[in-house]
């Protein structure tokens, strides 16, 4: 065991910075910093302790720019999992019987080459595919693109951040030439007057998140966009600022509706438009018919407050900065490209981007989501951010790698086409799994477990048996945060180094090892590492000249705490802030690209034949977050603090419409609609609006949200309908709830567990 090493959170984008130290090395102290909202009593403990044994290391906050010292409640609770018992430890062979039984990793590899072999002999390269993740490190999501295309030979590679950032990515791209989550470091928002947040619950999914707002809501000028009264949105009370509560889905609508009085009342930043931009003049028609009364009409956001938000946003770009921010909320839509790109509209009238005390960003949610979708996991890119189409990109990464570019495929499909290929005849049949839990994160879920279960072999790496492993014909054992080193990339661009703090248990691999010996018994061409600093170095090479160009930064400046923003050319001192001087098109401007909503086609929530036998009119279904758990709850349904505050899936649910089915606070409820049905308990709450309904998504099995999302997807992004699914609500009957506590679906995974 090594006595300690300064890391940074397995969990969000924020990557707060910590120390892990063995408890043999520490003397009592009490915790640096504590949660900006009120998440946790001030007398909690570091660590929860797991069911088996007291934690390997204890957590301690560490001084860094994004958090401060202070963690949330998943990041202090986070070391509990890494001796959990329910952690898998060899490598599990599903048997005829359907039982997981343990192999030696001999065999195991054995199994998945013969399995490789087999689809590429029957049907074809792209028989076999790669689902990746959001939280794998830059040296994992780099090496398993590579492997994919190189050693696997498939085009078939994308990633769960399809399903987070790649709307915000594509409307970036447009604009701005270049995406990267925030162009500027996050506490530049300390001294901000005015912010826009819309879509984004920042005081429940990164609670340290919330101490940069405190200048704007000391100044009046916190501006939330939600349907919910969120958290976050509570924050504006008291003259913080503004909650605008618009009906899910007519976001785009609202920002046409701002950008309107913006420019109808002369607020715009005219030098800057005429100075650094293109395109203004298509915007100016497309809001015209936007005037503020209509979009209430629209939206249900009085029109006094659109006006009152445009004023304040150019007000406070004149006076003390102003900053627009998006999330999930207004991007997870079949329009959400369009959505993010009226909100960069907006912010280039207003002249934010491309300041030094102003800007627009979006807010990436998972671990390495901005590092996880730069350098090749994505279906469309190489590293370094370069298309995959780009004959120049093709050549550049081939002689990298030493191979010929036509060993390069080309480009594969976005992550729900990709899911929907799964078992068919011309689809995947083979198909890795890397850091994703699809059968409980993907829309449209039933459909996704079908495809998993139609699959001719299923290889998962994990360290537990998340819903899709307990699928899988093989689950291979991997290390978990603090067993590992390399680096991510947290949601301001800065290349940050995990660090090991543990020996891993002796059957667990790191999946560069995994990749590096299939690798060789697949005789791939070109070379592999299990070394992650050796990968990093290729990575840097690779990167060189791309828009993601990491080949300034290494290891050593990382180890002595400097600061690493990307793009970082090699000679270079990085770049904290983006867009100073010019923006990443060829003539230097920023393109103002014309919008406007689009009638969505007919679709199967709308369909008559299976809609007439519902009773009441439909509800719109909208997902999130909680404050105590992540993603799909692979790991924070296992930390016994997080499901005792949160145990199960709840539908908020307001009382108005609760009444009108009989429905009181806490009674089972049925959600249904075409794709499938959910039952949990009602949460009835006037902080959401009444035609609308919210959902946690953390949850699997009978309180699986996803089981009602829709697999639609924008067509610029790829990313899928899951922000207003319609959905039909009513009191659950007998058959609807299991027998007992509704919460044995998080009991049963404990017990499950801690007596294995």
């Amino acid at each position: 065991m090594i006595t300690g090493a300064d890391t940074h959170c397995p969990y969000c984008a924020l990557q707060c910075a910590m120390t892990l130290t063995s408890p043999a090395a520490l003397t009592p102290a009490p915790q640096p910093g504590s949660d900006p909202v009120d998440a946790a009593p001030a007398t909690a403990p570091a660590v929860a302790v797991s069911p088996a044994s007291a934690p390997l290391v204890t957590v301690t906050g560490r001084d860094f720019p994004t958090n401060r010292g202070g963690l949330c409640r998943k990041g202090w609770t986070s070391a509990s999992l890494l001796d959990h018992p329910g952690r898998v430890t060899e490598p599990l062979l599903k048997d005829d019987d359907g039982v997981h039984r343990p192999v030696s990793w001999d065999e195991a590899l054995m199994r998945i080459v013969s399995a490789v072999k087999k689809a590429r002999a029957e049907h074809g390269a792209d028989a076999v595919g790669v689902f990746g993740g959001g939280g794998l490190t830059n040296e994992k999501a780099y090496q398993l693109g590579k492997f994919a295309r190189l050693a696997l030979g498939t085009s078939r590679i994308d990633y769960n951040g399809r399903f987070c950032m790649s709307s915000a990515a594509a409307a970036g791209m447009r604009a701005f030439g270049l995406d990267r989550g925030l162009p500027f470091p996050l506490a530049d928002l300390d001294a901000a007057s005015t912010i826009l947040m819309l879509g984004s619950n920042v005081a429940e999914t990164m609670p340290p998140f919330v101490q940069h707002l405190q200048g704007a809501r000391d100044a009046g000028g916190l501006i939330v966009v939600d349907p919910r009264r969120s958290a976050t949105a509570a924050f504006t009370s008291d003259g913080g600022g503004l909650h605008l509560q618009p009906l899910p889905g007519t976001d785009l609508a609202l920002l046409l509706g701002i950008a309107h009085v913006v420019i109808h009342e002369g607020l715009a930043d005219a030098a800057f438009i005429a100075e650094r931009t293109a395109g203004y003049d298509a915007v100016v028609r497309s809001v015209g018919s936007f005037w503020p009364e209509r979009v209430q009409s629209i939206t249900g956001v009085p029109a006094g407050l659109i006006r009152d938000t445009a004023r304040r946003l150019a007000d406070g770009a004149r006076k003390g900065g102003s900053y627009i921010l998006t999330g999930r909320g207004v991007e997870q839509h079949v329009d959400g490209t369009d959505t993010a790109t009226a909100a960069i509209n907006l912010s280039l009238l207003l002249g934010l981007p491309g300041s030094a005390r102003s800007g627009y960003g979006t807010l990436t949610g998972q671990g390495n989501g901005q590092g996880g979708r730069e350098h090749g996991q994505k279906a469309d890119q190489l590293p370094g951010y370069r298309k995959i189409t780009d004959p120049a990109a093709r050549s550049y990464i081939a002689k990298v790698w030493g191979v010929p570019e036509t060993l390069i495929p080309g480009p594969g499909l976005p992550a729900v086409q990709l899911l929907k290929s799964l078992g068919q005849p011309d689809g995947v049949r083979c198909l890795f799994v890397h850091g994703a839990n699809v059968a409980v994160s993907a829309p449209d879920a039933n459909a996704v477990i079908e495809g998993l279960r139609s699959l001719d072999f299923l290889v998962v790496c994990d360290f537990f048996l998340s819903e899709t492993a307990a699928v899988a014909d093989l689950i291979l054992p991997v290390t978990q945060w603090a067993e590992e080193e390399g680096t991510l990339t947290n949601l301001e661009g800065r290349v940050l180094r995990r660090r090991r703090a543990l020996t891993p248990p002796p059957g667990v691999r790191s999946e560069l090892w995994i990749m590096t010996r299939l690798a060789e018994l697949l005789h791939a061409p070109s070379t592999f590492s299990e070394d992650p600093e050796t990968v990093f170095e290729e990575l840097r090479l690779a990167s060189s000249g791309g828009l993601a160009d990491y080949s300034g930064i290494d290891y050593a400046m990382l180890d002595r705490g400097e600061a690493a923003y990307w793009p970082y050319p090699s000679g270079s001192t990085g770049t904290p802030r983006l867009f100073l001087d010019a923006f990443a098109h060829a003539d230097g401007r920023a393109v103002f690209t014309a919008v406007t909503p689009r009638r969505r086609s007919v679709s199967r929530d709308s369909a008559s034949a299976s809609t007439a036998d519902r009773a009441g009119r439909p509800m719109t279904l909208i997902t999130g977050r909680l404050m105590e758990h992540y993603q799909s709850g692979a790991q924070t349904r296992r930390v016994a603090a997080l499901v005792e505050a949160r145990p199960e899936a709840r539908l908020q649910l307001h009382p108005a419409a609760a009444a009108a089915q009989g429905i009181a606070d806490g009674d089972y409820v049925s959600i249904s609609n075409e794709r499938g049905e959910v039952s949990c308990r009602a949460e009835l709450s006037t902080d959401i609006r009444p035609e609308t309904v919210f959902l946690p998504f953390h949850f699997p099995e009978l309180e699986s949200a996803n089981r009602l999302t829709e697999a639609a997807t924008d067509p610029i992004s790829g990313m899928p309908e899951f922000k207003s699914s319609k959905v039909w609500i009513r009191p659950a009957v007998s058959g609807d709830v299991p027998a007992g506590d509704h919460s044995g679906v998080q009991a049963r995974v404990l017990q499950a567990e801690e007596t294995s």
